[in-house]
Formats: C-alpha cells, sequence, structure tokens
C-alpha cells in the first residue's frame, strides 16, 4: 500500500477530461496530416532530391500539433511560430559555431533561443527543438551554416502555416486567432462596478509570474460568459418575492409633480407608482416624464 501523501502526490499526474468533442479532433488530425504533407511536398517539389536539406525537420511535427489541435493558444499565433523558429535556428547555428563541445552548444542554443523568444513576444515550444536540430542535426545541417535558418526552417514554417490558414479558413474555423468581439467591447464602465475588467485579470496573471497559456482577451470573454450564464440560472429560480421592495414609496393621483419629484430625488429612485384611493396601482410617473417640463 502507497502512503497516503504519495498516492495523493501521484494522482495529480492523471489527466484532466478532454472537453474538446470529437468533430473538433478529427478535425485537427485530419488538420496535421494536410499539413505535414503539403510542407513535404512542397519541399520535395522545389528542392527536388536535394540531400543536404530535409523534406521536413522533426520540430514541424510539433509545430503541426499546435497549429492544428490547439489553434486559440498564444503560442500557436503566426508570430509566435515563425519568430520562435527564426530566432531558435539563429541562435543554434550561432551557438554551434562558437562551442565546439555539443553539450555545451545545446545548452546555450536553447537558453538563448527562450531567453529571445520571451524578449520578441514570439514564445514557441517546438523552437527550441529548432535550436537542437541546428546543434545536434549532424555534418549536413552544420555544412548549411545559416543558410539552416532559411532552408529548410524559414520554407517549411511559412509553408506550414500558410497550409494551416487554408484549412482552418475552409473548416470555417478562426486563425489566427483575434480578440473575441465580447472580450473588446467590456470595459470598467459597462460592468457595472461589480464585474471583472480587463485590468483585474491582468493584475492577477502578474501575480502569477508566469507564463499562462490563455489570451487575456479569452480569460475576460470566459469569464463573462460565465457570470451571465449564473445569473440566467439563478433567475430561473429565483421568485418575484426574493427581489421585489416591499416597501414602495409611492404617490397619489392628486400628488403635485413638484411632490413627485422630491421624492424621486430623496429616494435616489427612477420611477414612483401612482395609487388611487384604494391603493391599487393606476399608473407611474418616472424621472423621463419630468424632461422638458418646467
Amino acid at each position: 500500500m502507497l502512503h497516503p501523501a504519495l498516492a495523493r502526490w501521484l494522482l495529480t499526474f492523471v489527466p484532466h477530461p478532454v472537453s474538446v468533442p470529437w468533430r473538433e479532433r478529427i478535425r485537427s488530425c485530419i488538420g496535421a496530416l494536410v499539413g505535414i504533407a503539403v510542407t513535404g511536398a512542397s519541399m520535395h517539389w522545389l528542392l527536388g532530391d536535394e540531400g543536404r536539406i530535409a523534406l521536413l525537420v522533426a520540430p514541424m511535427g510539433a509545430s503541426a500539433v499546435l497549429l492544428f489541435a490547439v489553434p486559440a493558444s498564444p503560442l500557436a499565433q503566426p508570430w509566435s511560430f515563425i519568430g520562435g523558429n527564426l530566432v531558435a535556428a539563429t541562435l543554434g547555428v550561432l551557438a554551434s559555431r562558437l562551442f565546439g563541445d555539443p553539450i555545451v552548444a545545446a545548452a546555450f542554443a536553447v537558453a538563448a533561443a527562450t531567453c529571445a523568444m520571451f524578449a520578441l513576444r514570439c514564445v514557441h515550444p517546438p523552437s527550441g527543438a529548432v535550436a537542437l536540430t541546428a546543434v545536434l542535426g549532424g555534418p549536413a545541417v552544420h555544412a548549411l551554416g545559416f543558410r539552416f535558418v532559411l532552408e529548410p526552417i524559414a520554407l517549411q514554417s511559412f509553408v506550414l502555416l500558410t497550409a494551416a490558414i487554408a484549412y482552418h479558413t475552409l473548416t470555417r474555423h478562426r486563425y489566427p486567432h483575434v480578440r473575441r468581439a465580447s472580450a473588446q467591447a467590456q470595459t470598467a464602465s459597462d460592468t457595472g462596478g461589480t464585474g471583472v475588467t480587463r485590468a483585474d485579470i491582468e493584475a492577477i496573471v502578474r501575480q502569477q509570474g508566469e507564463l499562462i497559456d490563455v489570451a487575456t482577451d479569452d480569460l475576460q470573454s470566459l469569464l463573462r460568459e460565465a457570470q451571465l450564464l449564473a445569473y440566467a440560472r439563478s433567475f430561473s429560480d429565483m421568485t418575484c418575492a426574493r427581489i421585489m421592495s416591499p416597501d414602495v414609496v409611492t404617490v397619489t393621483v392628486d400628488s403635485t409633480a413638484a411632490a413627485a419629484w422630491r421624492l424621486l430625488e430623496r429616494h435616489r429612485i427612477k420611477a414612483l407608482p401612482v395609487i388611487d384611493d384604494e391603493r391599487r396601482v393606476v399608473g407611474i410617473v418616472t424621472r423621463t416624464d419630468f424632461v422638458g417640463r418646467t
């Protein structure tokens, strides 16, 4: 029997259920197939049987997973993909020339690429493998020198990105991922002082002190939609008795307009029910009724 603490720790490795519907999973798998096939075929058509340049480099497989399976991730956006690969390839080639020891060169290449991607806001995890490929790719890669950045990395990256954009467009899926309209429209003024604003989310993200693989606008939109769903659920079970005002401020049919206005101002309300002698509601007076009247 395992110690309870050890058992709880091991349970943290259990993956969470995947909420992506099967239709979307199949669409992503077909997209990865199309993307890699198009990239490999394009390289064969452009380069022929030239053996010095690989038709496909391994990091493109990891990039295809991001571009087709999680296209909403900030790590899968065009600038992250293209910028990360080019920066990593350049630093990888540089490291292979500066250091004779491949282990030292590989460590420097990945570390430098990570720092550069953070600085240029183009973090793309598979780009770490691009940096390693430049260092450990063997004589064929080393013979290319900085040409490795253009061929095959830049060429394959642009072909795979073009295939991803075309495939997502044809399958009516949003890519590149853009800000949600609801998140763009929501500001601190339209939350009534009680909603979560973009500034609130940005403050919490800064407190976390680490990269969160969800865009701030998407977080804001999801929180807003969750609030609306919660409100709708609570309203379905709510009765008027729970939200009504038992002590209603009213006026009679004989009350003057000046008296009604004073009541509106005193109680800071927007409307007054008008009642008759038997306390039956016969009408309503609102602030709008006083607009343009002397």
